[in-house]
């Protein structure tokens, strides 16, 4: 039974990436450190966080927010040099400030054009006259179309 509570927790439980040497000795700046780390993206995996992420690469960037933590860094100073180094593609969830707005913006801005656009042309089709009145064959052309079909 205890086996199977086990085996329910570990499954439950989320799986990080974290080494035991990783860890500092200092609980709560190591919880300061996860809770960062969820935040910051793998340059390898994509879409992993660094703390769940395997790579080498995590490994380094999980041991560079501990280092500047542990050099008295605040949060906001040590999320700062890590993007100064490695770009703001590093946040899982990027800033809404200055090129990034232009990314943010972009999808409403092209959804209201195409609805725009769509609408214009819906409303110009419902005014459009009817296809007919001049474009009517006259009495000598339907003569002409009936003898045509009859052959």
């Amino acid at each position: 039974m205890k086996r199977l509570v086990l085996i329910f927790a570990l499954i439950a439980s989320p799986l990080f990436a974290v080494q035991p040497d990783e860890v500092l000795n200092d609980p709560v700046l190591e919880q300061r450190a996860r809770d960062l780390s969820t935040g910051l993206r793998c340059l390898v995996c994509r879409n992993e966080s660094i703390d769940e992420s395997n790579a080498e690469l995590a490994r380094d960037l999980r041991l560079l927010l501990r280092e500047r933590l542990v050099a008295g860094d605040t949060d906001k100073q040590a999320i700062a040099f890590i993007v100064d180094r490695y770009g703001e593609y590093v946040l899982l969830k990027p800033t809404v400030t200055g090129s990034n707005l232009m990314l943010w913006l972009a999808g409403p801005i092209m959804l209201l054009i195409a609805a725009a656009v769509g609408w214009s042309f819906l409303r110009k089709r419902s005014q459009a006259q009817p296809a007919g009145g001049n474009d009517a064959l006259s009495e000598a052309e339907k003569e002409r179309l009936r003898q045509i079909l009859e052959e």
